[in-house]
């Protein structure tokens, strides 16, 4: 099977993709000019895009391709991932049953 990483350093396995998180946002300032910190604002993002896909799972005795692939900008569950550090940038890896939808 064709590596679908596009030169990625992490090949996902079975049914799993890995996510680079949509931009977290740093301080906010509202219109009154009070300034909210990051900490305030702990919800993690449950948007990213794509940068790896596994081969697919088998079933039946049938390897089942993913239906997201590289550049795909997914929405998530919140709580559905597991966060890693390559190269000092923040990804999740989650399975294809955790993606919600992929937005067009």
């Amino acid at each position: 099977m064709a590596n679908k990483t596009q030169g990625f350093s992490l090949s996902p396995l079975g049914d799993r993709i890995v996510v680079r998180p949509s931009g977290k946002e740093g301080e906010k300032k509202l219109a009154s000019g009070i300034i909210i910190p990051e900490t305030v604002d702990k919800e993690k993002p449950s948007q990213g895009t794509v940068v790896a896909v596994g081969p697919g799972k088998y079933e039946e005795g049938k390897r089942v391709p993913l239906q997201v692939a590289v550049g795909d900008l997914v929405l998530f569950s919140k709580y559905g991932y597991d966060e890693v550090k390559i190269k000092g940038e923040e990804y999740y890896i989650l399975t294809e049953s955790n993606v919600l939808g992929i937005i067009a």
